[in-house]
């Protein structure tokens, strides 16, 4: 469905932490939309994105977002996919959940803006596939790989498809990031603290290579075309403090088609360094495209942007407040969002969504396995991760 010409597009947003508030207030910002309806697992949780989107959009003559419109617990995704008030819904839960959630707002025929990564398993993906096949025409299913409408990524990469690298050979990519300190919740339930601090849970988050450096290996397949046709890949925990169960490191060597590799290398415990970037090297030119730093192509069609300093030193952040290369990214994604569902020129990503999972997914399980993998092998995986987690007894 799209919207009536001048009527404003009315957002819910399911997950308020700190990424989902941030999509949510994109949407608001530079997308025109208005933010009516909130869900979350934890009361606190949605009286603080409350009263945030109340002082925000009050400031434009809009009135509080309605109390019938705040759905809490473990049915809330039911109730907000099923209000009449809304149009799309902004999904930023524990990516374990994604599936679930994408279906259920799918099938109740609202619009949808599904944060990073799609699933955290092979049968969750093939699912979003499914999902998406059914929303093709009808709605917009957005990914959140805001990158991929970010100004200079995208002139870089035109330039790069016309031919300004020449034959690419390799690659080399990482995503070197410092820790996520988050709360202990120490008088919370096992469970509880889980649900909180999911970027710390292997199943809740799918891991660091699925969850956070899935934002490099998307532009890496973005780059040249297609997903890794195998890896190899080592990680582990060692650096990071008693935190959960999620890797600490990865190394990775990908291979696409033509036989290029691409080294890829994370961290989430650095102290005092911060860097994420991706490089090709072809027969006529290299080219570079950091978060923050000379982005462009050196060599026989040189071509660099404007440097855009960042405005301070955090470098980068986990709810996506980003500067510098990345300052228009999330503005740029809200506004084709947008854009999509009031002119009807619906989007569907949700099969470049489920091709970059996987891909990170499989190096995943190249690291847990020591061994390598092809595309082929992890795609035929059935294996269900299970959270263990009754929902319904939370509290």
């Amino acid at each position: 469905m799209g919207l009536q010409a001048n009527s404003q597009l009315r957002v819910g947003l399911l997950g308020c932490g700190g990424r989902g508030t941030e999509d949510a207030t994109n949407l608001f910002e530079t997308g025109g939309a208005r933010v009516v309806a909130l869900a979350d697992m934890f009361q606190d949780q949605l009286d603080v994105a409350r009263a945030s989107f109340d002082k925000m959009q009050s400031a434009k003559g809009y009135a509080a977002i309605d109390g019938g419109q705040c759905f809490v617990g473990p049915r809330a995704y039911e109730a907000m996919a099923h209000s009449k008030e809304v149009d799309a819904i902004v999904i930023a839960t524990p990516p374990y959940y994604h599936p679930a959630h994408l279906e259920a707002v799918v099938a109740a025929g609202k619009h949808v803006y599904c944060e990073k990564p799609v699933a955290v398993d092979v049968p969750g993906a093939k699912k979003v596939l499914e999902i998406g096949k059914r929303a093709e025409g009808k709605l917009s299913l957005d990914v959140g790989f805001q990158i991929r409408d970010c100004p200079p990524f995208v002139e870089l990469v035109k330039r790069i498809h016309r031919g300004a690298l020449g034959n690419i050979v390799c690659g080399e990519a990482h995503y070197l990031s410092g820790y996520l300190d988050r709360p202990k919740w120490e008088k919370s339930s096992p469970a509880e603290r889980r649900l909180r601090n999911w970027v710390y849970d292997r199943v809740l988050s799918g891991d660091i290579i699925v969850e956070q450096n899935i934002h490099v290996i998307d532009i890496c397949n973005w780059i040249l075309k297609g997903h890794p046709v195998k890896c190899a890949g080592t990680g582990g925990r060692s650096g990071r403090p008693v935190d959960g169960d999620v890797f600490g490191n990865y190394n990775v060597v990908f291979t696409y088609a033509d036989g290029i590799d691409v080294t890829f290398s994370s961290t989430q415990f650095a102290k005092g360094w911060w860097d994420v970037t991706e490089r090709f090297f072809g027969t006529k030119g290299t080219s570079q495209s950091p978060y923050s730093g000379p982005l462009g192509i050196w060599g026989d069609e040189s071509w660099q942007t404007p440097l855009i300093p960042a405005k301070d030193d955090q470098g980068f952040s986990a709810t996506g407040k980003f500067t510098s290369n990345l300052e228009f990214a999330d503005a740029e994604k809200k506004k084709a969002f947008v854009e999509s569902i009031t002119s009807g020129k619906f989007h569907n990503q949700a099969e470049k969504g489920v091709e970059s999972a996987v891909s990170c997914m499989m190096a995943r399980t190249a690291a847990y396995t020591g061994r390598e993998v092809t595309w082929e092998e992890q795609w035929k995986s059935k294996e269900e991760w299970e959270s263990k987690i009754d929902l319904g007894k939370l509290g």
